[in-house]
C-alpha cells in the first residue's frame, strides 16, 4: 500500500492468512496510510463483529451480497470526505510551514540583536504590528513605561534591561487575528471579543522555545499581559503572584497606553480618566504595589510620554 497512491480500501473481512480486522489496524497504525477511507466488506452480521470493526478504525461496513449501486454511493461519500481532509490538511501543513518559516526568522533577527540598538529592535517590534496603524509609538511608550516601573520597584537592572528589550513584542500575537477584528472601528461583538484574545496566546506560542532569555521574557510577557491581579483575566486566569512581576509591571503600562491613545474602535482618554481608571483597578486588575510604583513616577511617565509622542494619536 505504501508504494502506491491510494483513495480507499475496499476489504474482505474473511481473509486467508489476516483477516480484515487486522488488516485495518494495521493501515491505521502507519503515519502515511492512516487517513485512507477503509469500508470492510463482511458477511458476519453481529453486533459484536460491526464493533471489532469499528475500534480496529474502519469508516463504513457493506453486508454481503453487496449491491452495486450502495457500493458506489458509499465510495463517492468517503472520497467526498477524503478530498475534504486532504484539503485541510494541506493547508494546516501549509500553514504551519508559513508560521514557523516567519517565526524562525524573527527568532533569528531578535537573538542577534542583543547587542545592537534598541532602536533596531523597535523597528522589529514594528514590523511584527504592521497591520495595526496606531501602534507605531505605542511599543516605545509601553516598554519603558514597564521598565520604569520595574526599576523604581528596586527589581535588578539586568531584568529591568530585559524587560525593555522584551516588552516591545507583547503583542506580536496580533499577527493571528484577522484584520475585520483587529481594524473593527468599534466595539467588538461576544464572538469578535473571544477571537481578540486569542492573541495573547497565540503570541506565547510563536516565541516559545527559544534559547535568547529577552525572547523567552517575550513569550511570557506576550502570554500574560492580559492576565488580572484577581484572576480574572486571560488566558491562563493567573491570580496574585503567580503573575510574574515582569508581566505585572507591562500590563500596567499596556492599559495606560491603550487609554490615552487613539484606536480604531475609540478615541482616546484623558490622561485623568485613565489614571482614574488605573486607580480604580488597584487591587483587582493591578497589583497594589505595581499601581503605586506607577503613580510615584508620574513625572517620568509623562516625561517618557511626551517624548514619544506620536502626533494626533495621544490624548492630553
Amino acid at each position: 500500500l505504501c508504494t502506491n497512491d491510494i483513495d480507499l480500501v475496499l476489504l474482505d473481512v474473511m481473509m486467508p492468512g489476516m483477516d480484515g480486522f487486522e488488516v485495518t489496524r494495521r493501515i491505521r497504525a502507519n503515519n502515511a496510510l492512516k487517513r485512507i477511507p477503509i469500508i470492510l466488506v463482511t458477511a458476519l452480521r453481529g453486533i459484536e463483529d460491526r464493533v471489532r470493526g469499528i475500534d480496529a478504525g474502519c469508516d463504513d461496513f457493506l453486508s454481503k451480497p453487496v449491491d452495486k449501486t450502495e457500493l458506489i454511493a458509499r465510495v463517492q461519500s468517503l472520497l467526498r470526505v477524503k478530498a475534504y481532509n486532504d484539503l485541510l490538511k494541506n493547508y494546516q501543513v501549509q500553514l504551519e510551514k508559513d508560521v514557523a518559516a516567519r517565526t524562525e526568522e524573527l527568532k533569528t533577527a531578535f537573538e542577534q540583536l542583543k547587542a545592537s540598538s534598541l532602536d533596531t529592535i523597535y523597528r522589529l517590534s514594528m514590523a511584527t504590528e504592521y497591520k495595526d496603524k496606531d501602534t507605531g509609538a505605542h511599543i516605545k511608550r509601553m516598554s519603558r513605561y514597564a521598565a520604569a516601573v520595574a526599576r523604581y520597584m528596586g527589581i535588578n537592572e539586568h531584568l529591568v534591561e530585559t524587560i525593555l528589550f522584551a516588552a516591545p513584542l507583547h503583542d506580536l500575537g496580533k499577527l493571528g487575528i484577522p484584520d475585520a477584528v483587529l481594524l473593527k472601528p468599534g466595539k467588538l461583538d461576544a464572538q469578535e471579543w473571544e477571537i481578540m484574545k486569542k492573541h495573547s496566546k497565540i503570541g506565547g506560542d510563536l516565541l516559545m522555545g527559544s534559547s535568547s532569555e529577552y525572547i523567552n521574557f517575550a513569550e511570557i510577557i506576550a502570554r500574560g499581559h492580559h492576565e488580572k491581579w484577581d484572576g480574572s483575566g486571560y488566558p491562563d486566569g493567573l491570580k496574585g503572584n503567580k503573575i510574574p512581576i515582569a508581566v505585572r509591571c507591562c500590563s500596567i503600562a499596556d492599559v495606560f497606553d491603550a487609554l490615552t491613545s487613539r484606536r480604531p474602535y475609540k478615541e482616546p482618554f484623558s490622561v485623568e480618566e485613565a489614571l482614574k481608571i488605573i486607580s480604580d483597578g488597584r487591587g483587582s486588575h493591578f497589583d497594589p504595589a505595581v499601581v503605586d510604583a506607577f503613580f510615584a513616577i508620574q513625572e517620568e511617565i509623562m516625561a517618557i510620554r511626551n517624548e514619544y509622542a506620536d502626533g494626533s494619536q495621544l490624548a492630553v
